[in-house]
């Protein structure tokens, strides 16, 4: 059985999208979760943000313009799982269990904490001037992020590698806990997009939102223009040869050309492109590059309610993984029921747990069908005639497997195939965007079916 990678990361929303966020994370997570043996978990970091953002307003506006910006650059949201942070209560009760055991001396060792402490020493206030229990706590609140679903891989910047090795250490001395010769959460390894690890901003330092050095990615295209050409340069004279490995404007270049452009982009520098032309370079690139997403990106912003949808779907598939995970967890460190019941209760066997499952049937002509019911009853497919009840059983069993799904769109429906063969087919939705939610709850209930097998 091929084991799937669990590849997760995330975005704070404390602001505008920018370039660094496109290509040192958004880029490379939608490529990776592309791969048919991953599962992804991708999600907006809004709990994070209210430890570096005091504004509502702007929380609310950047939740909004970053999840319009995964979308808008291809996520697929039928491939992955994608979700609010504050939409999983699960991730906060994990905080609370990894807090415990966490301990001080890790947490004074943060970069973000220390720097604080230091800015105050050399200003003359009390080192911890400023300083909010959820600044200092952080690094548990992104490990909880990251154990909860188990991420073998989480696609993180060069800056970040720091809280990737506090999670690996807090989810370990978890482990040794309370695992009893198990691995309670699998110890996750940073990944990173080494090109453009960390990408400059208009100064130089790393673009950041918190140094307000950004460029960004889709305000328009005179807002993206503006910031280039605000990018530092040195006082290099038109005709003078100027050096490409030195400079900020040639690394953001190159972070988005091909190999052919960045060959000729480094030969007219050498030869003394003047710093205005070469700015203009820079902008032509990333407006041919981010033209049709940034059009996208305008109409779901426009539609805020679409963004909704997909993400309480996503947030539905995230809870069908978090709830019996945390059960688990809870479990491992004595929160759990007083008494382990090893016969079913009468009131258990008339209200059964709702999951979602398959009913066979046979129609009047002698066929055998099958459909797939969600826990509310509500029907997800309907499977095509077969001959016998075996090749029925075989096609259920195909959905239950677990393995990558054929599933075939054609226009606001969807089918699911085995071999070249059509297995079952939704019914015809009234668009588009309810098709896709449709197809997001066929891949939430076929999850949930194969989680309550596992542990029944």
């Amino acid at each position: 059985m091929t084991i799937r990678t669990h590849i997760l990361t995330g975005i704070t929303t404390t602001g505008t999208p920018h370039l660094g966020n496109y290509a040192g994370v958004i880029r490379p997570a939608i490529i990776a979760s592309q791969d048919a043996n991953t599962d992804s978990f991708y999600f907006l970091a809004d709990y994070h943000a209210l430890i570096k953002c005091n504004d509502p307003q702007r929380t609310k506006n950047s939740r909004m313009q970053i999840a319009a910006t995964w979308l808008a650059c291809g996520l697929d949201v039928n491939k992955v799982t994608f979700y609010r942070q504050s939409d999983i209560p699960e991730i906060l009760e994990l905080t609370w269990l990894l807090t415990c055991i966490a301990s001080k001396g890790l947490l004074n060792r943060a970069h973000a904490y220390k720097a604080s402490v230091d800015r105050n020493i050399e200003n003359g206030e009390d080192q911890d001037a400023g300083i909010s229990m959820g600044l200092y706590s952080y690094p548990v609140l992104m490990a909880a992020d990251i154990l909860m679903f188990n991420a073998h891989k989480v696609l993180v910047g060069r800056d970040q590698i720091q809280h990737i090795e506090m999670a690996r250490d807090i989810g370990q001395r978890f482990n040794h806990l309370f695992g009893k010769g198990k691995e309670c959460f699998t110890i996750p390894e940073a990944l990173i997009e080494n090109s453009v690890a960390t990408l400059p901003g208009l100064d130089g330092r790393k673009m950041s939102k918190s140094y307000g050095n950004t460029i960004p990615l889709f305000t328009g295209a005179k807002d993206m223009m503006d910031a280039i050409l605000r990018i530092v340069t040195d006082s290099s004279a038109p005709g003078k040869a100027k050096n490409p490995d030195s400079s900020h404007l040639f690394t953001l270049f190159q972070a988005f050309a091909s190999k052919t452009q960045k060959e000729e982009f480094r030969a007219e520098l050498l030869q003394g492109l003047s710093w205005s032309e070469a700015k203009n370079r820079l902008f032509q690139l990333l407006d041919c590059h981010l033209g049709e997403a940034r059009e996208r990106y305008h109409q779901l912003m426009s539609r805020p309610s679409d963004m909704e949808d997909f993400l309480l779907l996503g947030a539905k598939k995230a809870r069908a993984v978090a709830i019996p995970f945390l059960a688990e967890i809870r479990e491992a460190v004595g929160i759990c029921s007083f008494v382990k019941q090893t016969v079913i209760p009468i009131e258990a066997k008339r209200n059964p747990i709702k999951v979602a499952h398959f009913v066979s049937f046979r129609e009047n002509d002698g066929s055998f069908r099958f459909r797939l019911l969600a826990a509310d009853g509500e029907q997800l497919l309907l499977s095509c005639k077969f001959v016998d009840g075996k090749a029925a059983n075989a096609g259920i069993k195909h959905l239950q497997s677990g393995n990558t799904l054929d599933l075939r769109i054609e226009a606001t429906t969807f089918s699911v195939w085995l071999s070249d063969v059509m297995v079952a087919c939704s019914a015809t939705f009234a668009d588009n965007t309810s098709r896709d939610m449709a197809i997001t709850s066929l891949r939430v209930a076929l999850a949930s079916i194969e989680n309550y097998q596992a542990k029944n």
